[in-house]
């Protein structure tokens, strides 16, 4: 088996995140992709993301008519800050040895990642597989890490979860950008209001 494990806040998930995993699936061979909302992300302050709760319903709700994708929630099961190579870890041993996982991240998150816990053991750990982004050169990551990572060939979106949050706020609207379910989602529980 070959798993795919794309981690985010997703507040909220958006179309460019299901995209982006099935970009993954098609082109890395995978049979299946593990989306993991951070529990307590260690790059965001505590009162600036919505609940756990409430960013697992929302990828659950996105993600229900495509099998291949799964929600996991194995950060919630953990104390403290949920790190990536933690998390990582946890998977290798659910899955086991012989499982391939390909890590997908942004390559904005790419050229972060020297300010990651342990970077060079996830480099060890997993296949680092990554997106581009608008305004983002991967190549101005580190080049050690560049060496060992795929680069999709997937289109670049210039969609995120902070503009979708503020236009939710504003009462704008966000159709197109967050499936249906999750359009509903954020307007019955006023998420971002």
């Amino acid at each position: 088996m070959a798993t795919g494990l794309m981690g985010g806040t997703f507040d909220p998930i958006h179309v460019a995140h299901l995209i982006i995993a099935e970009v993954a699936l098609e082109q890395c061979g995978l049979d299946r992709v593990l989306l993991v909302p951070s529990a307590r992300p260690p790059h965001k302050s505590e009162g600036g993301v919505s609940s756990i709760e409430d960013r697992i319903e929302m990828v659950r709700l996105a993600i229900e008519d495509n099998p291949r994708l799964e929600l996991s929630d194995i950060e919630t099961r953990r104390e403290g800050k949920s790190y990536t190579i933690e998390t990582v870890r946890e998977v290798r041993r659910v899955l086991g040895p012989n499982e391939r996982i390909c890590f997908i991240m942004g390559a904005d998150s790419l050229t972060q990642l020297s300010s990651w816990k342990a970077p060079e053991h996830l480099l060890d750990e997993v296949e680092i597989v990554v997106v581009g982004r608008p305004g983002v050169d991967e190549r101005d990551a580190d080049p050690a890490a560049l060496e060992r990572v795929l680069v999709l060939d997937s289109p670049l979106m210039e969609i995120s979860s902070s503009r979708i949050r503020w236009l939710a706020r504003e009462g704008r609207s966000i159709r197109y950008l967050v499936p249906p379910a999750v359009e509903s989602y954020i307007r019955e529980k006023n998420l971002y209001s």
